[in-house]
């Protein structure tokens, strides 16, 4: 499979923010928040299919997403904060009460098919 590294960017989205009064576990919320963003030529590199799920790497740990086209530059991919973030970002917060969650060294790869 093919990998490659990539600059993870994290945030809210309005999407989000619509769905959050329905529930963190709701089906909208949990969409949002288990979806990479990332740009059509860097899913045309790691040779992503409709259907398939991808691998984040970093040094504290790696998840799997589904993955959908963003209009985002390339060579940076996007998550929506949630649940998914977590298993990617380190516990030093540098004395501010938060971790680093954007600007992230990530491994991004073809996990499998949907």
């Amino acid at each position: 499979m093919t990998a490659r590294r990539f600059t993870l960017i994290t945030g809210r989205t309005t999407k989000q923010g619509r769905s959050v009064h329905l529930g963190k576990d709701s089906k909208e919320f949990q969409e949002e928040i288990s979806t990479l963003l990332i740009n059509a030529k860097d899913i045309e590199t790691l040779q992503l299919q409709a259907g398939d799920q991808v691998r984040l790497k970093t040094q504290h740990g790696s998840t799997v997403l589904k993955f959908k086209k963003g209009e985002i530059p390339e060579g940076l991919v996007f998550i929506a904060y949630g649940g998914f973030i977590n298993a990617l970002v380190g516990s030093d917060t540098q004395a501010t009460g938060m971790p680093d969650t954007k600007g992230l060294e990530v491994e991004v790869e073809r996990h499998g098919c949907g």
